[in-house]
């Protein structure tokens, strides 16, 4: 129990410290940016009276340590500052694009994993057939293209022509289907070899042949001896997809006008709105590194074999 707790701090002190370095370089580059946010924030018209007040109230005309530091005050009292733009809190507007983005990483996530485990299982189980060569092409050639570009194509062959799906927007589960078969097309074959990969192994070791000699179903050693045990590297990559799927879907949510985090994430760099660029960077740091905590303690949950240091 000690070496566990021991174990969880010096996680999570880990952390803080890649928040608190992913911070700084975010705020640095972002403020590298040759534009002047008091502009933005007082419009193309204003006088230069006007960007003046503006630049002494939001403290930008102080050194950039010094706006560091205050942005890092706000930071630990859970202030990620306000839109140059819209004037909205960054934390409301990440929490309102939140569920979009959750919503369809969700539905592809389920979609793309009920599709990929029993094809990597069968392809471990008949190698080196058609079958497992096909899947094979198909996975290489879904990983292969580009999401907008698939994006499009589905959007215009399925949606606008077909009309089997809504075009764009978002009023229902019904405009995530098309969203989520293009993250599908692109993960699911990856994945399936991922499982395949690791069944592979599975399959050659002991307690797999013993499994078989005490007269188990296939199914049985398949799917309850020989999954559970591939899916542990599975796990560690699943959880940074997961983690990065919610820290915006930047290509599909913006082919498909989902107001997700995605598309704020995009909308704030065109408009140079800094701190909605470090509200959703640290977002996505943030999703990463819990993934990361998330992963370590589920290995023990999939295979309690697996020991702490």
């Amino acid at each position: 129990m000690n070496v566990t707790f021991t174990r969880f701090l010096n996680r999570l002190l880990w952390s803080v410290l890649v928040l608190l370095g992913t911070s700084v370089i975010t705020f640095f580059v972002a403020h590298a940016v040759p534009a002047d946010p008091a502009r933005t924030m007082a419009g193309a018209k204003a006088d230069a009276e006007t960007i003046r007040r503006i630049r002494h109230e939001m403290h930008f005309d102080e050194p950039r340590l010094k706006q560091y530091a205050r942005y890092l005050w706000g930071l630990t009292h859970g202030d990620l500052g306000k839109s140059y733009v819209t004037n909205q809190r960054v934390t409301d507007a990440i929490l309102t694009r939140l569920p979009a983005t959750l919503a369809l990483s969700a539905m592809a996530v389920v979609f793309w994993m009920l599709l990929a485990v029993p094809l990597g299982v069968l392809t471990a189980k008949f190698r080196d057939s058609k079958f497992d060569r096909t899947v094979l092409v198909l996975g290489t050639i879904g990983l292969s293209l580009p999401a907008f570009w698939l994006g499009r194509m589905l959007q215009y062959a399925l949606a606008y022509r077909a009309g089997y799906f809504p075009v764009a927007g978002f009023s229902g589960w019904r405009h995530l289907l098309l969203p989520a078969l293009t993250l599908v097309i692109l993960f699911a074959g990856y994945y399936a070899r991922l499982i395949h990969s690791s069944m592979v192994e599975v399959l050659s070791s002991d307690y797999v042949r013993t499994a078989r000699a005490k007269g188990l179903s296939e199914i049985a050693v398949l799917f309850r001896h020989g999954l559970r045990n591939a899916l542990i590297p599975v796990i560690t990559v699943l959880g940074m997809d997961v983690a990065g799927l919610l820290g915006g879907v930047i290509f599909t949510e913006n082919v498909f006008a989902l107001p997700g985090i995605g598309t704020l994430a995009l909308q704030s760099v065109f408009n140079l709105d800094v701190p909605i660029i470090m509200g959703t960077v640290l977002f996505s740091a943030a999703m990463v590194v819990a993934a990361n905590l998330g992963v370590d303690f589920l290995y023990h949950w999939v295979d309690p074999r697996v020991k702490r240091d």
